[in-house]
């Protein structure tokens, strides 16, 4: 059984993207199992820092688009939404080029608080960098 809500798809998770910093980037949601979301992002111009490597804040990005995006997922949309808190990344290899993909698995999922952790691998399955991230969740007004 699915932690995430009836209807969301890897579709309508992608058109959440026109006009922010997820398009300018490139990222685009690849896949959602019963407990993660996958997400895929180019190694490029648009996210290297000035020696030619894959940012850390461009690995941040992508951390905290899943797991704000996958605690989304997990509330009633009508009634709640899901801020970050808190985020922490540790870089663990560098990347050029390709495509680097994250995976946002729970640590916790509660009533007023989600803790995820996201790693981010290169093309080759080695661990780029592993992130975790807290949301609160809100209700709305």
């Amino acid at each position: 059984m699915s932690i995430f809500k009836e209807g969301i798809t890897v579709h309508a998770l992608n058109n959440l993207s026109p006009n922010t910093m997820v398009e300018h980037l490139g990222i685009e949601f690849t896949a959602i199992g019963t407990d993660f979301i996958e997400a895929k992002m180019p190694v490029d111009h648009r996210t290297h820092q000035p020696l030619g490597l894959l940012h850390g804040g461009a690995s941040v990005v992508l951390a905290e688009t899943l797991g704000s995006v996958a605690a989304t997922c997990c509330v009633d949309m009508s009634k709640q939404y899901c801020v970050g808190l808190e985020i922490n990344a540790n870089h663990i290899k560098s990347a050029r080029t390709g495509f680097v993909t994250g995976v946002a698995k729970p640590i916790h999922i509660g009533g007023r608080t989600q803790v995820w952790e996201i790693k981010i691998h290169n093309e080759k399955a080695e661990l780029v960098c592993i992130s975790r991230i807290t949301m609160a969740v809100m209700d709305k007004k």
